[in-house]
């Protein structure tokens, strides 16, 4: 980022800057992209771990770029934006912002979330540096900010700010390690001091002032965990863990940043990494080592001049020789030219053929490993990655990488190379193909558009029947059709996407509605048919909702179905608009008969049963239906003057006019009863049944002997004798048996427990052979006796 404090020299010669412009270079210095850029004043950017730029501005305005120039934009509050961004510092996976007010604003991950205040640092001026360690390096998973206020340390995070109680600021510049563990500061007067971030232990004191070198401190560098790089115009300073020096001279100002495994200088014209020798490459190329790495070494470059020294060699570090292979392997993954990576594992080779058991797994994954690094740090893709790093991350990381670079073909290669699914590369080529082709097909017309969307839908259908044996999901790619504008083709895609689930929310999400609901249904998942129907009913207007099922005829019968089943359980008003704008009477009708049984005002029974009344008079098969319908709301009404009437005696709603006529006469209203008798032309025999369980119920056995005395029973005297049994009175139903029948009498009078009854009864109808059955089937010898006598009295 240019400083804008500094003038800059305008001639014939030299461009002229109407507007703020970002471009991206690789490491090689090809310049990948350019864009401008019109959000105000940039605070600081930085790169996130997929490899995407982040923007951040002076009002809180942040962007996400990726590498084609397409960017997410975010912010951090109207706070934010009131007070002002003065300075921020990113990390892979957020970025903490400091404020006009001196607070302190977190962002979690790239997606846009809320910003979290920090704990308040109480700061009253700017810090003179400050630097964040981030979560993943943190003991409490949070990240934690480091200020260098007036002579001592504050670390911060979301729950309080400590004081380190330190006396040797203020500092200029503040580093920590890329573990988190170590600190590198920057005093005022020149002294660099590393130390743990704990501050419990010193573990350097350096004083940069002993450089013969003009001007300040540009960085403080970490590189890897193990040494320092101390920076300024046109002089890089490595200062080691014990204080040793190296110096890099260059001929303009530089930049550094720190790597886990190292530090990365870019100058106008260089980009050059700095590291540690790694300890396998130590132990075999230092002069005069005698490792067994070094002696295997040694003894591969005899075999290849054929001396007899090579089997000396090997014989030397027989029992050591498994690690020395492991060495040189390891050797040749940090090594950067070809050269000297295919004679270490040359080596490691040799090594391994004097081996019984060895598993050669590491061989041959380092192998594929070097080809993968050695192609992408080839100068025309310009990804100078380490072996650490390539390990650190992933394979996959390095694909995405690639494929955002629009390095599909080579992504492609490396995916199959290292057998894994080629879906991301896939998904991205197609991706970019259809944003590429968006351009041409908007400048023509609307069948060269068709024709258009068909032509790339059947490229990207057959790459990808090709290259990704038809696992591939065409669902992202169709969203980023829709996004870009090219609904036709979204829709093309989609269906050829075998998984429902994938389809469904996309078409909604494009108001493809009747199709989404039939994909919906074609799958079989009722889930998903409910998940369709209740995004419908909550966006569209009911009538369209309704029409739109109604039009899917027999294929969408199952949502149909659906929708009654949901609605009969959760919304009884949108059933019943379901109904009616079917015109489905006979639905209606039974629908308003359900409501009905489950109201409680009678009132709004009453016009519920009219309501089903005028639904089933309006179908001419259903006749009956309507007349028991009218009957109906003849009886709630008579029911609800009931209520009226004898309010203490009630309820009388609902009930059906049997239990109507019953609960009349419980309720002491039997010239109700006898209304309803002749209204509703209630047989005798179903009043006197109904008389005689209310009169029973009652215990109003007076009432009922003089009911039975009023005239003839129709239905005869033995239901009578069973209802009062039914109900426990035995006693009772004794009387009303001799008015039974002659033979059902002896019965009666058993099932009464009167077994000297059903013997006189037996007696007095000279019955012997019965008589005789009763002696033999009697409870107990005291009615044996008794009937006994009864039977010699016979004789």
């Amino acid at each position: 980022m240019r400083d804008s404090s500094k003038m800059i020299p305008l001639g014939r010669g030299m461009p002229t800057f109407n507007k703020s412009e970002i471009r991206i270079y690789s490491s090689v210095g090809e310049g990948i992209i350019l864009f401008t850029w019109d959000q105000g004043k940039i605070v600081r950017f930085g790169w996130t771990f997929d490899e995407r730029l982040a923007v951040l501005n002076e009002e809180g305005v942040y962007r996400i770029y990726d590498l084609q120039g397409d960017y997410r934009q975010f912010s951090l509050g109207s706070d934010a934006a009131e007070m002002g961004i003065v300075d921020a510092r990113f990390h892979e996976n957020g970025l903490v912002a400091m404020t006009g007010g001196l607070t302190l604003l977190e962002i979690k991950g790239w997606e846009g979330g809320k910003p979290l205040v920090l704990a308040n640092p109480g700061l009253s001026e700017p810090p003179t540096s400050w630097g964040i360690i981030p979560p993943d390096q943190t003991i409490s998973r949070h990240v934690e900010v480091l200020l260098s206020a007036e002579s001592t340390i504050l670390s911060v995070d979301n729950l309080e700010c400590i004081d380190q109680r330190l006396s040797r600021g203020p500092f200029t510049h503040l580093s920590p390690s890329p573990n988190g563990k170590m600190l590198a500061l920057l005093t005022i007067s020149g002294m660099l001091w590393v130390v743990s971030t704990d501050f419990h232990h010193s573990r350097l004191e350096f004083d940069t002032n002993s450089q013969p070198v003009d001007g300040k401190v540009r960085q403080v560098e970490w590189c890897g965990n193990d040494a320092i790089l101390v920076s300024w115009d046109g002089l890089a300073l490595m200062v080691g863990p014990l204080g040793d020096t190296l110096k890099y001279y260059y001929p303009g100002p530089i930049h550094t940043v720190s790597e886990i495994d190292g530090v990365r200088i870019i100058g106008p014209g260089t980009c050059d990494f700095l590291e540690k020798v790694p300890a396998s490459t130590f132990s075999i190329f230092r002069p005069g080592s005698t490792s067994p790495a070094a002696i295997l070494y040694d003894a591969w470059e005899h075999f290849t001049r054929r001396s007899p020294k090579a089997d000396e060699h090997i014989r030397s570090i027989r029992p050591e020789l498994a690690s020395a292979v492991d060495d040189c392997i390891d050797a040749a993954g940090r090594e950067w030219e070809p050269y000297w990576q295919r004679r270490l594992l040359n080596a490691a080779k040799f090594g391994r053929s004097f081996l019984d058991l060895y598993n050669p797994v590491d061989f041959v994954t380092m192998g594929q490993t070097l080809k993968v690094l050695n192609a992408v740090r080839f100068y025309d893709i310009g990804i100078p990655l380490t072996y650490a790093q390539y390990t650190h991350t992933s394979p996959s990381h390095l694909i995405s990488r690639l494929t955002a670079r629009s390095l599909h073909l080579l992504a492609l290669r490396i995916s199959t190379y290292l057998d894994l699914k080629p879906d991301a590369v896939l998904k991205h080529w197609a991706c970019a193909k259809i944003a590429r082709s968006k351009t041409s097909t908007a400048s023509s017309g609307a069948s060269a558009g068709a024709s258009g969307d068909n032509e790339v839908c059947k490229l990207i259908v057959d790459k990808f029947d090709k290259l990704g044996h038809g696992d591939v999901s065409y669902a992202d790619i169709a969203r980023r059709a829709w996004e870009v504008g090219r609904a036709s083709l979204a829709t093309k895609l989609l269906d050829h996407e075998p998984r429902a689930a994938d389809q469904v929310p996309l078409l909604l999400i494009m108001k493809e509605d009747q199709l989404a609901l039939q994909k919906a249904v074609d799958s079989g998942d009722t889930d998903l048919v409910y998940h369709v129907l209740l995004h419908l009913h909550k966006r569209l207007p009911l009538g369209t909702f309704f029409r739109l099922i109604e039009d899917g005829g027999p294929r969408l019968a199952l949502a149909s179905k659906l929708l009654q089943v949901y609605a009969r359980e959760q919304n009884r008003e949108m059933l019943r608009d379901f109904y009616y704008s079917d015109d489905r009477r006979l639905d209606s009708a039974v629908l308003a008969l359900e409501e009905a049984a489950n109201m409680t005002d009678p009132i709004a029974r009453i016009a519920s049963v009219k309501a089903s009344q005028k639904f089933f008079s309006e179908d001419k098969n259903r006749t009956f239906e309507a007349k028991m319908m009218e009957e109906s709301v003849r009886l709630l009404t008579f029911q609800q003057q009931l209520e009226k009437d004898a309010p203490t005696h009630g309820p009388f709603v609902g009930l059906s006019v049997n239990d109507t006529i019953k609960s009349c006469i419980v309720n002491g209203l039997p010239k109700k009863a006898d209304k309803l008798k002749s209204d509703w032309k209630v047989p005798d025999k179903r009043f006197w049944y109904l008389k005689v369980q209310a009169l029973i119920e009652m215990r109003d056995f007076n009432t009922l002997d003089v009911f039975a005395r009023s005239k003839r029973s129709p239905i005869g005297y033995e239901p009578f004798v069973r209802i009062l049994l039914e109900n426990g009175h035995q006693r009772e139903a004794v009387a009303y048996i001799p008015r039974c029948d002659a033979e059902r009498r002896v019965d009666l009078y058993i099932e009464c427990d009167e077994w000297r009854m059903a013997g006189k009864e037996c007696k007095d109808r000279g019955n012997r052979a019965r008589l005789d059955e009763l002696r033999r089937k009697c409870p107990n010898s005291l009615i044996a006796r008794e009937l006994d006598q009864l039977a010699t009295s016979m004789a």
